[in-house]
C-alpha cells in the first residue's frame, strides 16, 4: 500500500500537523521530531505528490512568453493560441503574460530575460534567437530556479529544460525528398528563401534539405539562401531579383513572409513558376495550394506546442517527470488534396 501522510504520522509518533510542517519546511518543530518524522518517510518509502499538494493549495503558476513581434502569420497564431490558454488561467492555475521582443534579435530578447527573471515566474518560455549571449541569459534564469522552455526555435547549447517545436531537420529533409520528387530527375536551380539563418529552426531546416539533395538529387543546383526576416515586402523584392536572373525549378520556403513569396510567383507565367515547399498552414499558404501556386505545405501545431510548453514548466515547476511522447510535437504535411 502507498505509504501517505497518516502513515508518516504513525511512524513518528507525531500529529499530522507536524508531519505538513515538516514536509513543507515550516519552522515550529523541534530538530529530533523533524529528525523523526524524515527517517520515517526515508524508512516508508513516501514520494510527495508535488502536483496534488500544489492543487489542494491552489497554487498558481506565473508563466511568461516572449515572443517575436512581427507581421508572420504563424507567429501570430502562435500569440493567439497563449492568449487562448492566458483565458484559461482560472481552470489551469495560471497566470500567463506575454513580452514582445523584436524578431531575430538577441540583445533585445537578453535585455527581455534578464527584465522578466526580477518578477520572480514559475516558468519562462521562448522563441529562441540562437546566440551565445541568449544562452548565457537563459542559464542564469535556469540556475535561479526559473525552468526555460524554448518555442518553435531552440538553442544549440543544452541550457534549457525543454524544447517545444518539429524535428526541423527532419522538416528540411522531408522538403527536399518532396521537392526532388516533384521535379522528377529534371536538372536545374533551386531557390531556398529563409527567414534568418541567425534562428535555428531555420539553419536545421537547410541542412536537413541540403544533405538530401546532394545525395539524392545531385542534378539540381542550390542557389544561395535568401534572408528575407519572414518581411512579405522583403521576400518579394528577393525573390523577383532571383527569378530574373535564374531559370529556377524548385524554390524551397522555410521561414516566412510568404505573402510576398505568393505575389512574387503571381508575376511569372505559369509555364516559367516553380514547384514549391513551403512552411505553416496559414489562409495564404492555404490559398496557394488550392491555386497550385504552391505544391506542399509543411506544418507545425501552434497549439500544441503552446500547450505543450505550459505542461512541462508545470512539471518542471513541481518537480515532477515529463512524458516524452507526450510533447513530441508532429509535422504535418498538406497537399490540397488532404486539406483539413
Amino acid at each position: 500500500m502507498k505509504p501517505t501522510v497518516h502513515s508518516i504520522a504513525a511512524h513518528a509518533g507525531v500529529s499530522l500537523a507536524t508531519v505538513d510542517r515538516v514536509l513543507n519546511a515550516r519552522p515550529g518543530v523541534r530538530a529530533a521530531t523533524r529528525a523523526r518524522v524524515e527517517a520515517a518517510v526515508e524508512a516508508l518509502g513516501f514520494v510527495r505528490d508535488v502536483a496534488a499538494a500544489n492543487l489542494a493549495k491552489s497554487r498558481i503558476y506565473p508563466f511568461t512568453f516572449i515572443l517575436p513581434a512581427n507581421d508572420n502569420s504563424f507567429m501570430r497564431e502562435l500569440r493567439r493560441q497563449v492568449l487562448d490558454a492566458a483565458s484559461r488561467a482560472g481552470v489551469e492555475r495560471t497566470r500567463i503574460d506575454i513580452v514582445d521582443v523584436p524578431a531575430f534579435d538577441g540583445a533585445a530578447l537578453v535585455a527581455a530575460l534578464q527584465q522578466v527573471a526580477e518578477t520572480g515566474p514559475a516558468g519562462v518560455a521562448l522563441v529562441a534567437v540562437d546566440a551565445p549571449e541568449v544562452a548565457e541569459a537563459v542559464a542564469q534564469l535556469r540556475q535561479s530556479g526559473v525552468p526555460v522552455v524554448t518555442l518553435v526555435s531552440d538553442l544549440s547549447s543544452t541550457e534549457r529544460d525543454h524544447f517545444a517545436g518539429i524535428d526541423n531537420i527532419a522538416a528540411g529533409r522531408t522538403a527536399a525528398s518532396l521537392l526532388g520528387r516533384f521535379l522528377s530527375g529534371r536538372s536545374g536551380s533551386v531557390a531556398i528563401l529563409a527567414g534568418s539563418m541567425l534562428v535555428r529552426d531555420h539553419r536545421e531546416r537547410f541542412e536537413g534539405f541540403c544533405a538530401v539533395m546532394a545525395t539524392e538529387f545531385p542534378s539540381l543546383t542550390l542557389l544561395p539562401v535568401l534572408e528575407g526576416l519572414d518581411d512579405p515586402l522583403r521576400v518579394e523584392v528577393l525573390l523577383r531579383e532571383q527569378f530574373a536572373s535564374h531559370d529556377i525549378l524548385g524554390l524551397y520556403s522555410l521561414g516566412a513572409g510568404n505573402r510576398g513569396l505568393v505575389r512574387a510567383l503571381e508575376t511569372l507565367e505559369v509555364s516559367k513558376r516553380p514547384s514549391v515547399i513551403a512552411h505553416e498552414l496559414t489562409q495564404t499558404t492555404r490559398a496557394a495550394l488550392e491555386v497550385g501556386l504552391v505544391d506542399a505545405v509543411l506544418n507545425q501545431d501552434a497549439g500544441h506546442e503552446v500547450r505543450s510548453t505550459i505542461r512541462v514548466l508545470k512539471a518542471k515547476a513541481d518537480g515532477a517527470a515529463v512524458v516524452a511522447a507526450q510533447e513530441r510535437i508532429r509535422l504535418d504535411i498538406f497537399l490540397k488534396d488532404n486539406l483539413p
